[in-house]
């Protein structure tokens, strides 16, 4: 991976939202476990997704407390629950916005609700919030539609869009043309809303060859940290690297 350029993530606080099936909760652990590799600063990351109850950066705990990520989660029996649950100490972490977090959030009105109930926690200019776009969902899969999504969010949520993630995907079935075919669409979404695209995200094999097509984007590679119910054995898997 030494070929690849690593995204350069300067606020403390970092929100990644993203809608039903953008990936943005494997984004937000990777993107945690990256800085946690890269940056000498405290490193930790919270659950805001009230919506998805399958793919939960919660579920990757395990993980992340062994690369002295810190998880804001739910104490006790708490953790179970279906939906999860909006603690004080998110809001408290936000305020005083020390080393870096990371908060994962729905992409719908539902989620954008949340992050409007801790709005006022946030300082302009040190924070940034990255929509994820996949653009092989239905949402996003049109410069009309990214753009509706983000006007919405940005309503509902009281708090302004910085950047934007390219992270299209099909899964295992994910291809390198399919990636770059989702950061086009994220450029032109990006030229119109007059927000950067941050970065690429991509399964490791799939990043690479994207790389030797843009070798100045910069990417995060993806290793694969939450597991659908039916998947889950011992847990999350562990990093090696």
């Amino acid at each position: 991976m030494n070929a690849l350029y690593s995204p350069l993530i300067s606020k403390g606080i970092i929100v990644i939202v993203g809608g039903y099936g953008s990936g943005k909760s494997e984004v937000a652990v990777n993107l945690a476990r990256h800085l946690a590799k890269s940056q000498p600063e405290p490193v930790a990351i919270a659950d805001l997704d009230i919506v998805n109850p399958y793919f939960r950066s919660r579920e990757a705990m395990k993980v992340l407390d062994a690369m002295n990520v810190k998880s804001i989660v739910p104490p006790g029996a708490q953790f179970y629950a279906d939906l999860p649950i909006i603690l004080p100490q998110i809001k408290g972490a936000i305020e005083k916005n020390e080393g870096k977090l990371l908060l994962d959030a729905g992409g719908d009105d539902v989620g954008a609700r949340v992050l409007s109930s801790l709005s006022d926690a946030f300082v302009e200019g040190t924070y940034d919030m990255f929509l994820v776009l996949n653009a092989n969902r239905p949402f996003t899969s049109t410069m009309d539609g990214c753009v509706k999504m983000i006007n919405a969010i940005e309503q509902a949520a009281r708090l302004k869009f910085t950047g934007l993630i390219s992270n299209t995907h099909m899964m295992d079935d994910s291809t390198v043309d399919g990636a770059l075919h989702g950061l086009r669409l994220t450029q032109k979404v990006g030229e119109r809303t007059k927000l950067p695209v941050v970065f690429l995200s991509a399964e490791a094999a799939v990043a690479e060859g994207v790389a030797q097509q843009q070798p100045k984007l910069p990417i995060l590679p993806l290793k694969r940290m939450l597991l659908k119910p039916w998947e889950i054995g011992d847990g999350a898997e562990t990093d090696n690297n």
